[in-house]
């Protein structure tokens, strides 16, 4: 009898589990999708940064790994960009499910919260600029003006990331917090 209910008990929570992810990955998905008819626009970085810092490492993780290999199926195939987002976003998963942790909550930390959000945009662009020339065996010329060409992009990417981590991190933070409280009892 303990045992039925041991495993029922599990199977809700794997299922809460599933849930959470897949909604969240359709969430990254339709808002990339929406935006991206505007260059350097995009609130991804800011709709996932929120969740992993509130849900933790492994569901990041697996956010992070979904939604990589699924937006591939919404905007083409690119192994270039498939490399980039499962390298990128994880380790994005990772520092903010760190900062989530060591922080606590937003409060004192929201300055490092927006700062780290703007160092990884800019990182997202820095790693495209070696993978890319990387994949496709640039030459140093190539290399250097795929590098000047994506500045532009970058500056604006980073300023979006800022502002749009600014408004939306505090009410989608309360808003997790609620949500992980009542359904993960965490």
């Amino acid at each position: 009898m303990n045992d039925k209910k041991q495993t029922k008990t599990t199977m809700v929570g794997s299922a809460k589990e599933c849930a959470l992810i897949g909604v969240y990955v359709a969430v990254l998905l339709s808002s990339q999708l929406v935006l991206a008819v505007v260059p350097g626009v995009e609130v991804v970085t800011a709709l996932f940064a929120v969740f992993a810092f509130c849900f933790g490492a492994k569901r990041a993780v697996a956010v992070a790994t979904a939604f990589s290999l699924l937006r591939q199926f919404v905007f083409g195939f690119f192994p270039t960009v498939l490399i980039l987002y499962l390298v990128y976003y994880n380790t994005f998963a990772l520092v903010f499910a760190f900062l989530g942790k060591k922080l606590q909550s937003v409060g004192k930390g929201f300055p490092v919260i927006i700062v780290s959000v703007c160092v990884c945009s800019v990182l997202f662009t820095l790693l495209d600029c070696v993978i890319t020339p990387l994949f496709y065996a640039f030459t140093k010329r190539a290399t250097i003006a795929y590098f000047y060409s994506a500045l532009p992009i970058m500056t604006t990417q980073t300023v979006a990331v800022g502002i749009t981590t600014a408004v939306l991190f505090l009410p989608l933070y309360r808003a997790f917090s609620i949500v992980k409280r009542s359904f993960f009892c965490a």
